[in-house]
């Protein structure tokens, strides 16, 4: 097993929008933190986003190696905070949805936009 630790959340959001996530445990808006199992090919990860300590990347050797951790994480918090599945692959485009909002607030012709 391998750990890095990563200063961007955006770091590891890139590398779960290539991986296929095996199982979620923790959520940062109740636990201050969330541990990402997932695969890119024959590789096996784990995601850990957190507001209070180092975010980082683990690289585990192999399947059964990460599903020891899976372990070892679920007895932690306990299987309450505990998700399994597919994390939803969808983008969220902020800026259509905010020109969305404002459509109706058009200035008349004519008025000078300060």
């Amino acid at each position: 097993m391998e750990q890095l630790e990563i200063l961007s959340w955006k770091s590891l959001d890139a590398i779960k929008k290539q991986a296929r996530t095996l199982n979620t445990i923790g959520k940062l808006d109740t636990d201050e933190y969330t541990a990402i199992f997932c695969s890119i090919d024959e590789d096996y990860f784990e995601l850990y986003y957190s507001e209070l300590e180092n975010s980082y990347l683990r690289h585990f050797e192999d399947e059964e190696e990460m599903y020891k951790y899976i372990d070892i994480r679920k007895n932690e918090v306990g299987s309450k905070n505990f998700e399994s599945g597919e994390f939803p692959k969808t983008e969220i485009d902020y800026e259509s949805d905010l020109e969305a909002d404002y459509e109706k607030y058009r200035l008349r012709e004519g008025d000078d936009d300060y």
